[in-house]
């Protein structure tokens, strides 16, 4: 055999198959990080007429430069036999300090692409792709880690479920205002995913009872699920055609005052005055501060007595003479239109 023949054939067997799982298309995870970015777009507003600047700045998000050049640079990378990655493995598990680290390099950066497989999966769940590929690469770095070459385990078999769970974990943390347990984020894409099969099945959208039935739950459980699988809206989202006004702008506050009430409760409390001023001013900072119109907080016989440096029997007396005083046809005449 010629020189030549040996080295095409050797570069036919470096040279991955484009059916293997670890390969990645950059074209297709640009494509589909495109169809996510615009079914957010549809999601949040209306469509609006695009002029020629947004239709080039929605291109140069599109072709996200960062992206692309990850992806060619992790396609350069060859990768590794059952028997290279068992070789590494032990490597890292015998070797010396340098050796280790250098084959969990190794290691680590022939399995990128598989991270990247991985990630496309989750992708519109709350977090953006290059995020998600770095939580999986967090997940694939423990994969090296903890592998054992000697149970039997593809490492691509070993890792996905690391890359998988690091994930999972990273959208359950980050992606939600309110955080949610990682067991409940798996029952979500569990009932997610039944509801799907139904939906296709049925040729309509599942009712609680039906998802509860091929999920051997009760009803009851499929509610809570779904409650809990409901995204928080921002109020400080935009609505409205040019986007001029927030949700928040829209909700009644429920603790608000009504101007009315607050007309009154004023008006009362200017009464009320009128009616304390009738005492004398040791009697009036006593009712003042035993019944809280101070400061909201009203304060035992002890701690007003600790104010004057008397006994509590003493401001007992004093806050029984100054409701006598109260309690006089004279002073109720100021607080009858509010009985």
């Amino acid at each position: 055999m010629s020189k030549k023949n040996e080295q095409d054939k050797e570069k036919t067997l470096n040279k991955p198959k484009k059916e293997d799982a670890l390969s990645v298309d950059s074209d297709q995870v640009i494509t589909d990080l495109d169809k996510d970015s615009e079914k957010e777009n549809q999601n949040s507003k209306k469509p609006k007429k695009e002029t020629k600047s947004t239709k080039k700045t929605k291109v140069e998000v599109s072709a996200d430069d960062s992206v692309k050049i990850y992806l060619k640079e992790i396609g350069k990378v060859d990768l590794l036999t059952a028997d290279q990655e068992k070789e590494l493995a032990l490597t890292i598990r015998t070797g010396t300090p340098e050796e280790a680290k250098e084959a969990s390099d190794k290691l680590i950066t022939a399995n990128l692409r598989l991270v990247v497989s991985i990630a496309k999966k989750y992708l519109g769940r709350g977090m953006s792709f290059l995020d998600l590929v770095q939580e999986g690469n967090m997940g694939l770095m423990k994969a090296v880690e903890k592998f054992d070459p000697d149970k039997g385990f593809k490492f691509s078999t070993y890792a996905t479920w690391w890359i998988r769970q690091a994930i999972t974990r990273s959208i359950a943390d980050q992606a939600r205002t309110i955080r949610i347990p990682v067991h409940m984020v798996e029952t979500i894409n569990k009932l997610t995913k039944v509801s799907r099969s139904l939906l296709q099945l049925l040729g309509r959208e599942p009712t609680a009872l039906e998802i509860a039935a091929a999920m051997n739950i009760t009803e009851a459980k499929v509610i809570e699920i779904q409650k809990i699988a409901q995204d928080p809206v921002s109020l400080e989202t935009p609505i409205g055609e040019e986007d001029d006004s927030l949700l928040g702008d829209f909700i009644e506050d429920t603790n608000a005052v009504q101007p009315l009430e607050a007309a009154e409760q004023n008006v009362l409390s200017d009464e009320i005055q009128k009616v304390l001023d009738t005492l004398s001013p040791r009697e009036k900072m006593v009712i003042l501060l035993r019944y809280g119109l101070k400061d909201k907080k009203p304060k035992t016989l002890e701690e007003v007595g600790k104010v004057f440096n008397v006994t509590r029997e003493r401001i007992r007396q004093i806050e029984a003479k100054a409701l006598r005083k109260l309690k006089h046809p004279s002073k109720l005449i100021y607080l009858q239109d509010f009985r």
